[in-house]
């Protein structure tokens, strides 16, 4: 008669966690941090040198207003938090002014880049500054009227 087997003297056969990567498909386990920074870095400076050089002037304009309104809404909500919002209807005023002037912005930006022109094909950049001015004008009576 055969003797007994126990739990120790068991054959296993491998799982496929237990299996060996073979090292040319595997990846570091810990990649340098200095390696890390140099690569962002590269891929920041392609990036900024990419859109300096390709992006019309017209386009960087809509840039710097949009990241002043970033800015603004920005500063109107710190101020919020730190102050106080007594007047809450003029904080929500403002805000939402910075927030849809952004929004009527980014439009603005996507109709008249040179990469969206299939997509809107009968709006002039003309007629799409005129849409944007005309929006404005109505976002800001509405904002201003709101403030009481």
């Amino acid at each position: 008669m055969a003797p007994k087997k126990n739990a120790r003297d068991r054959v296993t056969t491998p799982t496929p966690a237990a299996v060996p990567v073979h090292e040319a498909t595997a990846t570091p386990a810990k990649s340098s941090a200095k390696g890390s920074r140099a690569n962002w870095h590269e891929v920041l400076l392609n990036i900024h040198q990419y859109y300096m050089k390709e992006t019309p002037q017209r386009t960087k304009l809509i840039d710097v207003f949009l990241f002043f309104l970033v800015v603004v809404g920005g500063l109107q909500f710190v101020y919020c938090v730190v102050a106080g919002n007594y007047p809450f209807n003029a904080f929500l005023s403002g805000f939402c002014a910075s927030v849809g002037q952004f929004v009527l912005t980014v439009s603005l930006r996507m109709q008249t880049a040179a990469a969206n022109k299939r997509d809107f094909p009968s709006v002039s950049p003309e007629r799409a500054f005129v849409d944007f001015v005309v929006c404005s004008l109505i976002l800001h009576f509405f904002c201003v009227n709101f403030i009481n």
